[in-house]
């Protein structure tokens, strides 16, 4: 099987399976997602789910969040991993959202990659939920999914799965492609004990073929 027709197949096996996919994060605007994505990091979307709301009720925009202090946010924030650094993270990318973008989130990667708390993957996740930008986010669940499948090869790192996935994926595809592989790897392909009897993607799969032959 090509590279070519891997990417064809699988892609079609999520579209005709998950037509409708969206990010499990619940926001209402940039600046909720934003924040959300940062609480995100080494955290499940469940927890920062619980976390938002009464956070966002509190600073529910930039311009009122950049004027807290950390410790105001930490208080929100404490059930979440690392809150004392994503409370400054927070404050810091509230404080830059006011100062440089009129308080709003902008919608390019290289610009957000400015603000504190968001490095690539937050970026790209950012600018393609929100501004269907054709970029795609590489988080552990993209990235294990897509070197077990054999979308990508000798990917060392996020970037350089990142990097293959966008250059073989559509990009009018590119916004649902990374919430397919995200869910897939939450729910089927898990780091440990994959569900691959339950998988639909065997066919294309060179871990599920290695497995086979093992």
């Amino acid at each position: 099987m090509t590279q070519k027709e891997r990417y064809k197949r699988t892609l079609e096996y999520f579209l005709l399976h998950r037509p409708v996919v969206d990010t499990e994060l619940t926001y209402t605007d940039p600046f909720g997602l934003i924040v959300a994505v940062i609480l995100s990091a080494q955290c499940t979307d469940k927890r920062v789910n619980i976390i938002t709301p009464p956070l966002l009720e509190r600073f529910p925009d930039a311009k009122s969040m950049a004027k807290a202090e950390p410790s105001e946010i930490l208080e929100y924030i404490k059930s979440c991993s690392y809150p004392n650094s994503k409370a400054k993270h927070l404050c810091g990318m509230a404080r830059m959202l006011v100062s440089d973008f009129n308080a709003k989130v902008p919608s390019e990667p290289s610009e957000l990659q400015r603000l504190p708390g968001v490095g690539r993957k937050t970026a790209n996740v950012v600018a393609s939920v929100v501004y269907r930008k054709p970029v795609i986010a590489v988080d552990t669940h993209v990235f294990r999914v897509s070197v077990r499948l054999g979308l990508v090869r000798n990917a060392k790192t996020p970037l350089s799965a990142e990097l293959q996935l966008s250059a073989n994926i559509p990009e009018e595809m590119m916004h649902k492609a990374h919430h397919w592989l995200i869910l897939h790897g939450r729910y089927v392909c898990k780091a440990k004990n994959p569900l691959c009897n339950q998988c639909g993607l065997q066919e294309v799969c060179r871990y599920f073929a290695q497995k086979s032959k093992d």
